[in-house]
């Protein structure tokens, strides 16, 4: 089984970003696109990068003209994509579990099934309070997550790649609650195998509705993949969720803040 928190040296691991992240560009770039025509965002929208790792996403947004925030709990990916930093890209290490700043963003992005990871259902809310919270009124929130069901049926239990000379061995499996991986990565700078074991949790379109209810967000519209087609329960592969943050009581009046305790952008 997984370690409770293995996502933290999984994350800031060479090898994480070898196996799942050192791919084609025009992925990211193609996505972020067609996402981007969709919603249709204003002219220097505040956006928010919730796990954004080493800032693939966030740099296609700043070089769309958004003014984007990233935060993700590995250090070392954040020290690698602070590299990139501009006067519309920042990005902070920060654990999503934890407020960040308040009713500033015009939207918010989780991608590439960057949740799920926590030990509690409870640390799941408190990821959606966060990411909630850090929208205006009227905000828009969209998560990229694998569809569960399709995962299920089309598991791929044993696999090896081999990625720039690394060797990868992997083996998956499922319970009733979690999808597991197992990875032992060889490559020749390591004096010795090293593994770790993914654990994700299995939440549906039903856990994903609730949570965000929860929270005050209304899911608006779910698509099935990346070209964005109609998402199906049994035939496509991700669960990609547009939601609505409500306007709350005191619409405009509500203050921001940040969570250094200033309500100013000064």
């Amino acid at each position: 089984m997984a370690n409770p928190e293995w996502y933290k040296d999984w994350f800031n691991s060479p090898f994480y970003h070898k196996l799942y992240f050192e791919r084609d560009e025009k992925e990211a770039i193609a996505f972020i696109t067609k996402l981007m025509e969709h919603l249709k965002p204003g002219p220097g929208s505040r956006m928010l990068d919730v796990a954004c790792g080493k800032g693939r996403h966030s740099k296609t947004l700043a070089s769309l003209g958004f003014s984007v925030t990233g935060i993700d709990i590995s250090p070392d990916s954040i020290a690698f994509a602070k590299r990139f930093e501009a006067d519309n890209l920042d990005f902070y290490v920060h654990d999503m579990r934890l407020p960040f700043w308040g009713n500033y963003f015009d939207y918010a992005f989780n991608f590439f099934t960057s949740f799920g990871y926590f030990k509690t259902r409870r640390e799941h809310d408190d990821a959606i309070r966060t990411i909630a919270n850090s929208l205006k009124p009227g905000g828009f929130f969209v998560i990229d997550y694998l569809n569960v069901h399709y995962a299920e049926a089309h598991i791929r239990h044993n696999e090896e790649k081999q990625v720039n000379g690394t060797v990868y061995k992997i083996l998956r499996w499922h319970d009733d609650d979690h999808f597991f991986k197992k990875i032992v990565v060889d490559d020749p700078t390591l004096t010795q195998s090293q593994v770790f074991t993914e654990k994700v949790a299995k939440f549906s379109l039903g856990d994903f509705t609730d949570m965000l209810a929860f929270q005050g967000m209304q899911v608006q519209e779910v698509f099935g993949d990346y070209q964005f087609n109609k998402y199906d329960v049994q035939k496509t592969p991700r669960l990609i969720i547009i939601a609505k943050k409500a306007f709350s009581e005191t619409g405009d009046k509500e203050k921001r803040l940040y969570s250094d305790g200033r309500s100013t952008d000064i």
